[in-house]
């Protein structure tokens, strides 16, 4: 009888921790259809080439992919625009050698900034001109692991966008 208890407690809790996660389209208002998300320029200082391309493929592939809406290059209900502000590498721990010889960085911080201007004037309006930030470490040469690590840090920005856009509502 306790066996059997416990799997109806546990089976309960499972069905209403997942009935409050916010599912697909959930928190997005009905008359939002349409977004018109523009490319994002790279106006960092150092500028990685395909950044920019990277960056906005990904915003509107996770727009498309975790939402009902439809992405428009022209008219649309709302509009999501901005620039890539800020590319950095830095170091993040350093590591001394030996008497006399200058510390070398043991493990960098490459760090991707984003300014977003989202604005929706539908029934519910919700603007926002926004920052985001998000990094990844690593150790030895950037160049081998540049487009890993920008996946990586694209993935989680656009995760953070997303959210601060469609959630809440």
């Amino acid at each position: 009888m306790k066996k059997i208890l416990g799997v109806i407690i546990v089976c309960s809790l499972s069905l209403f921790l997942s009935s409050c996660y916010t599912l697909k389209n959930a928190s997005i208002p009905p008359a939002l259809k349409t977004i018109n998300v523009q490319f994002f320029e790279n106006t960092a200082p150092l500028v990685v080439n395909n950044l920019s391309q990277t960056f906005t493929e990904a915003l509107k592939d996770r727009i498309r992919t975790q939402s009902r809406l439809s992405i428009s290059r022209g008219e649309a209900d709302a509009t999501m625009s901005g620039s890539i502000t800020g590319y950095t590498i830095a170091p993040v721990s350093i590591e001394a050698v030996a008497n006399n010889v200058a510390p070398i960085a043991d493990a960098n911080r490459l760090s991707i900034t984003v300014k977003v201007k989202f604005v929706y004037d539908g029934d519910k309006k919700i603007n926002f001109d926004d920052s985001f930030t998000r990094f990844a470490n690593f150790r030895g040469d950037i160049g081998s692991q540049e487009q890993g690590l920008i996946q990586e840090i694209v993935k989680q920005l656009t995760e953070d966008i997303f959210n601060k856009a469609f959630s809440n509502w």
